[in-house]
């Protein structure tokens, strides 16, 4: 169960327990006497295999252009080659783990602390003491236009570059107005955002950023509800219906759900109805407006 819940294969019966999944077995076994959900386990296991196997491929995929090829530029042997990368990566493997266990124990105490609040938020309003503002999450679907004509056009390199700088504009945009990239999906992101204000204003400044620093004109589809989160993904109607709205939208444009409207404050953005629409594979029409900054 443990190999093929963190991307394995399942095990052979011949096949031997390796030293370093006896830790995940220790760590199961007490889960499992704590009464945790054999599920619950294996989906969080899932979870730390995928993540783990990204962190894994962009590892070896830098490792090859910045220290295999340069090594045999320089006129290396394959041999020579092979034993002097051997003898970096022996002096940065401990520094890789640190680097590591920093970002995870930085991502840990960010959420754990956001999850105390929502608790002690909870208890308060319980006792009558705090009331919490009815505002329904939001989810926010971000692509560029035309991205797949420039990888046809310019290849896959200048297509990874494009994603990269965009990655790096909109996460921070999201950060800045507490959201969370949840997947990057190619040509787009999906976001996560608490407040569907701070979805709106984080959704008009990154496509005004993405046309400052010259990549393709983005649009972006935004849309407020229930969600469900499950294995570090979020779903449920939320979800699909901001996505159809962003296929909708035309390039450099963000436009919002009548949902969205009803629980953002109009702070710097303004909303512009432009009527019911008939979206693929959503029954009934959607009232859309488009949101832009006040001039």
């Amino acid at each position: 169960m443990v190999r093929e819940a963190v991307g394995f294969a399942a095990p052979r019966p011949e096949d031997h327990v390796r030293e370093d999944e006896l830790s995940v077995v220790s760590a199961i076994e007490v889960q499992l006497s704590e009464g945790f959900q054999p599920a619950v386990i294996e989906g969080w296991l899932r979870v730390c295999g995928d993540s783990l196997r990204r962190i894994t491929e962009a590892e070896a995929d830098f490792w090859s252009s910045e220290v295999m090829t340069p090594l045999l530029a320089s006129g290396m042997a394959e041999g020579e080659m092979l034993q002097a990368q051997a003898d970096l990566g022996s002096r940065m493997a401990p520094l890789r783990e640190q680097v590591l266990l920093a970002i995870y124990h930085g991502q840990q105490e960010h959420i754990w602390s956001q999850g105390f609040v929502e608790h002690v938020e909870g208890v308060l309003e319980a006792a009558g003491l705090y009331r919490r503002l009815e505002r329904p999450p939001a989810v926010c679907f971000l692509d560029l236009t035309g991205y797949t004509r420039l990888t046809e056009e310019r290849g896959d390199a200048a297509a990874a570059d494009l994603a990269a700088r965009l990655a790096t504009l909109v996460r921070r945009s999201a950060q800045e107005h507490a959201g969370t990239p949840v997947k990057w999906l190619g040509d787009g992101v999906m976001f996560y955002f608490r407040e569907p204000a701070a979805a709106v204003l984080a959704a008009v400044e990154m496509v005004e950023g993405v046309g400052s620093q010259g990549l393709p004109p983005a649009h972006v589809g935004i849309h407020a509800g229930p969600v469900v989160f499950q294995e570090g993904d979020y779903f449920g109607r939320t979800v699909n219906l901001a996505a159809r709205i962003a296929e909708y939208a035309r390039p450099g444009e963000v436009l919002v759900s009548q949902a969205v409207v009803d629980a953002a404050d109009r702070g710097p953005v303004t909303f512009t109805e432009i009527g019911p629409v008939e979206l693929k594979g959503v029954s009934g029409p959607l009232l859309l407006h488009a949101a832009h900054r006040h001039a």
